[in-house]
Order: C-alpha cells, then structure tokens, then sequence
C-alpha cells in the first residue's frame, strides 16, 4: 500500500493518535502525519502510507491555511479554548472593523513568534509542554514565520461586549502557531485574547474537501477500493520545481547519480523533482553543496527495489 490519504481529522485527538488508529484500520505499520495539530483542533491532517513517507516532510514544510476564532477579554495558559484562565480584562470600549483590519495588516507578512509553552518544541531536548506540565518556565527561542494573508470573515463594522469573538481565514508558512497569533491581535487591541478556534483548511495541495474520515476509511478498506481514493506521492511535491529526463538517464537517477543543473533551475536554491515523461517522481534532488554545476540526490523516491 503507498499514497498520501487526505485525512478529516476530528477533536479529541492527536495526530499521533490518528497514526495509532489508521495503522489498525489499514493493517500496516508504514503510517506517518504530515505536522503535529493540536488535540482541539479539526481538519486537513495529510497522511504517509508506504513509501510516500519519503515525503511527509515536503507537505509538512509547505503552507497551510486555517479557519480560525480570536476571543478577546480574557487569556489562557495554552492560548487556546482548553487552557485555565490567565487574566481577564473586560472590553471596555467599542473595537471598529478598521481596527480588526488594521491589526491583521500589521501581522502580515515576516513576523517573530515565541511559541507558547504549551507546544511540541523542544528546549534542551524536552518538548515545551513536558515543562509546563511540571509548571517550569523556560526561556523560549524566537522564531521568523510568514503570515501570506489574514481575512476577516465577520461582517460587524462595530464590537462590543465583555469578550468579542471574531473569524478569520489566514493562510502562513510552516512553524506558524495560530493560538499565538490570536493572542498578539489581542495584545495590540489592548486586551488579553485566546484563540476559542481552529480548523485547518489546507496543507500544501491537500484541501478540507478532499478528506476522508476515519469511517470513511474503514469502509473503503471493507468494499476493496481505499487503492482509489490515496493520492500519489508526487501530490506532496506538486508545488516543488522539477525536471523531465529520459528513460536512460532515469536508470542513472534510481542509482543516486549527479546530475547536471537544467538552465532554467539554475537560480533555484531548495528542492527539485526529477520526474520521467509521464510525471512519475524519481528523486529529490538539490544543489551540490561544492559543485555548483551539479544537482545531488537527496532522497531516490523509486529505485525498483
């Protein structure tokens, strides 16, 4: 079995969990997940069956896109719904849509964030949430994302109320935490905010239409077909630059062979597919780190063997 199942993830559940469960249903032990989505957390969860594993990292490292809800007049200590109250502050004055919009333009683009303590980063080795479990507090590395857009999906011109809710679409690059995003609108309106929810809506090429639920996949294993709703592994690397070559060349491509740079991708810094006329991926490649005329193979995705 080998493709990438689109997979609903539903709340209550790690993406580990969903491994766990589609390992059982799809009887084998060749499963992985394309990027860590909190338990409370719903939608677009790509999973790696077989050798499409090879490529879980290029849908992980893609963008993504989420539906989610900022709630302003109080924080918490997981920046989401499921965390215990941190500090309240009722708004005490009307919040404009020119604001929200306002706001939301000044978090687009290149912008730092501290990922909360209760996240999958490590510190020292240890995940940051195994110290705010201990409630250990430790210094947090900074990081660059790209927030791509921020929509606003409310048609209110004016907010008012103790806590005000508001939905918004954005679509970020990977390492983006949306709970944090919703806390720093919060924190530049003046209010302490949690993100109340979330739902990923893309992830690389794979969209919310596209996924099948765990039922859905129980029945297909039971009826035969689940060989006609995985995707091909190339699906993963849609968005990658790539090559053609030919059948003699490609025998040298399943033996890890150089290859020499096409002209048209000689500018190009991160990953490039060779692919065979019929768009069959063959290897990953990327640029010699001493020969600059030359690509070296990083991953031989079909070797025969």
């Amino acid at each position: 079995m080998e493709g990438i199942l689109p997979l609903y993830k539903p709340a209550g559940l790690t993406s580990h969990d969903c491994v766990f469960r589609l390992r059982k249903i799809l009887k084998t032990k060749k499963v992985g997940h394309t990027g860590t989505l909190d338990p409370d957390v719903t939608g677009v969860l790509p999973i790696c069956i077989g050798k499409a594993t090879k490529v879980a990292e290029y849908i992980t490292d893609a963008g993504k896109a989420y539906l989610g809800e900022v709630t302003i007049g109080f924080s918490t200590t997981t920046e989401d719904s499921s965390g215990e109250v941190v500090e309240r502050k009722a708004v005490n004055r009307v919040i404009t849509r020119e604001e929200i919009l306002q706001v939301q333009q000044s978090l687009t683009g290149e912008i730092e964030q501290t990922p909360p303590m209760y996240s999958a980063v490590k510190v020292g080795g240890v995940r940051l949430y195994e110290y705010a479990r201990k409630g250990v507090e430790v210094e947090r590395p900074t990081r660059v994302v790209s927030i791509y857009s921020i929509d606003l999906l409310d048609e209110r011109e004016q907010f008012e109320g103790e806590t005000i809710s508001f939905r918004f679409q954005v679509r970020c690059s990977k390492g983006t935490y949306i709970r944090t995003l919703a806390v720093m609108m919060g924190e530049i309106l003046g209010f302490p905010a949690h993100m109340s929810y979330l739902q990923r809506i893309q992830s690389a090429s794979f969209h919310l239409e596209d996924c099948l639920s765990f039922e859905d996949v129980e029945k297909c294993m039971e009826e035969g077909t689940i060989s006609n709703v995985l995707r091909p592994l190339e699906t993963a690397l849609s968005h990658l630059p790539k090559f053609r070559i030919n059948d003699k060349v490609a025998e040298k491509v399943k033996n890890g062979a150089l290859l020499q740079i096409p002209d048209h991708l000689k500018t190009i810094n991160g990953p490039i597919i060779a692919e065979t006329d019929d768009g069959t991926a063959l290897a990953i490649y990327a640029k010699h780190p001493s020969k600059p005329d030359l690509l070296k193979p990083v991953k031989v995705l079909r070797n025969d063997r």
